[in-house]
C-alpha cells in the first residue's frame, strides 16, 4: 500500500480547517441527514487510542423529553457556576453568553469511556490510566474536524454534574462521562471564537504557552 502524498493545496486547506472550527452554540433547524451521522461517526474509528483501545462510547439522545430535561439541568448549572463568579462585571457578561444549544440543535450526543475495556488489553495505560479518557478527547476532536469539513457544527457543553448526566442517561458503571455535544448546521459560521467576539477570551500566543528545558 502506497502512503498518499498531501500537497500543499491540501495542507493550507488543512490549516483553514483548524482556523476555522468552532464551538458552535448558535444552530438552524436543519436536520442532519442519518447518512451524514453515520458518516462523521464512522470517522471517529481512525482516531488514535491508547493501546488501539477505542474506549470512546457515543450516545445519540433521541428522546426530546431527556433533551429538555437536560438542557434544564446544564441552565442550572450555569445559574450556580455564574454566581460562583466574584467579579461582578465578570458575572454580568457571563448572564449575556449563550453557553450551549441543546434545545435547538437537531443533534445531540453523549459521550463516554469505558474506564477498563477489553479491546487494547490494557497496553499503554497501566501508569497513565488517564489515557483512556485522553483518546476519546481525541475522538471528539476527530468528529469536530469531520463536522466542520461538511458543513457542521459542534458545541461541547461542560457545565453540568457529570454524575446526574450519567443517571439521566442510565449508562453502564463503567462508563465515565467524557462531553455533551450539539451538533448541526451553524446559523453563522466565523473564525473568530465566540467568546473572542464576546469579550469574554481572546486566543493568546503559543509562545505565551511553549517552554524549553
Amino acid at each position: 500500500m502506497t502512503a498518499p502524498l498531501f500537497d500543499a493545496d491540501f495542507v493550507d486547506r488543512l490549516d483553514e480547517l483548524f482556523r476555522w472550527r468552532r464551538d458552535v452554540r448558535h444552530f438552524t433547524a436543519d436536520p442532519v441527514p442519518d447518512a451524514v451521522m453515520e458518516t462523521l461517526l464512522a470517522a471517529v474509528r481512525w482516531a488514535p487510542s491508547v493501546g488501539n483501545a477505542q474506549p470512546w462510547r457515543f450516545v445519540r439522545l433521541r428522546s426530546p423529553a431527556l433533551r429538555h430535561r437536560l438542557a434544564d439541568h446544564v441552565d442550572a448549572e450555569s445559574r450556580a457556576a455564574a454566581a460562583n463568579l466574584s467579579n461582578e462585571g465578570r458575572r454580568d457578561r457571563y448572564a449575556t453568553l449563550k453557553l450551549h444549544g441543546l434545545r435547538e440543535a437537531p443533534e445531540v450526543l453523549a459521550v463516554f469511556h469505558d474506564v477498563d475495556p477489553l479491546a487494547g488489553h490494557g497496553l499503554g495505560r497501566a501508569t497513565m490510566p488517564g489515557t483512556l479518557r485522553d483518546s476519546t478527547v481525541i475522538a471528539i476532536h476527530t468528529l469536530w474536524l469531520a463536522a466542520h469539513a461538511r458543513g457542521y457544527g459542534l458545541g461541547w457543553v461542560s457545565i453540568l454534574d457529570p454524575d446526574a448526566v450519567s443517571a439521566m442517561l442510565r449508562v453502564p458503571p463503567h462508563w465515565s462521562f467524557v462531553a455533551l455535544l450539539c451538533l448541526g448546521r451553524p446559523v453563522a459560521p466565523s473564525a473568530v471564537p465566540e467568546l473572542e467576539r464576546r469579550d469574554w477570551q481572546a486566543r493568546e500566543p503559543i509562545a505565551d504557552r511553549l517552554f524549553e528545558r
